[in-house]
């Protein structure tokens, strides 16, 4: 059974579709940070226990994991971003992102961090507020309020 999931505002012409309001900076930022340093303590233990380069790899897939399973699945975020209540979804459909695109995803953040950061900062200008991963994944981050986590059902996650 195929499950299809409904968020976003509930009049009929953007039902199901993300052309609602988007998150902004400070929140984005602050929730990357909270889900950097979660990802970066764990990393820096495998580190610090595991030597030789295996504990640079773990922490890798570590990160790659972490991201590529929460905003790839439902709730569309990790820890950091559901605190603060933002969510990343696909831009034309307003559906979770899927674990193949939050992937991609994953690796263009790595992208947008190279040259000082200014994939990151495109999003300041840019009219869906979309950094270069989000456009790269076909995703935008938006509040949670505004579209909320909702199972065909009506359960809330």
């Amino acid at each position: 059974m195929t499950e299809t999931w409904s968020e976003g505002p509930e009049s009929t012409e953007s039902w199901g579709r993300a052309s609602g309001p988007r998150a902004g900076f400070w929140r984005r930022l602050a929730g990357a940070i909270i889900d950097g340093v979660i990802v970066g303590v764990v990393g820096t233990i495998l580190e610090i226990l595991i030597k030789n380069g295996i504990g640079d790899l773990l922490s890798l897939i570590v990160s790659a994991s972490y991201f590529t399973y929460f905003e790839g699945g439902p709730k569309g975020a990790g820890f950091g971003k559901q605190a603060m209540g933002i969510r990343v979804i696909d831009a034309q459909t307003g559906q979770p992102i899927g674990h193949p695109r939050a992937f991609v995803r994953w690796i263009s953040a790595i992208l947008s961090a190279l040259i000082i950061f200014i994939g990151y900062l495109w999003m300041l200008w840019d009219r869906e507020k979309q950094c270069w991963h989000d456009k790269l994944a076909g995703d935008v981050v938006v509040p949670t309020a505004d579209y909320p986590v909702t199972a065909p059902s009506g359960a809330a996650y």
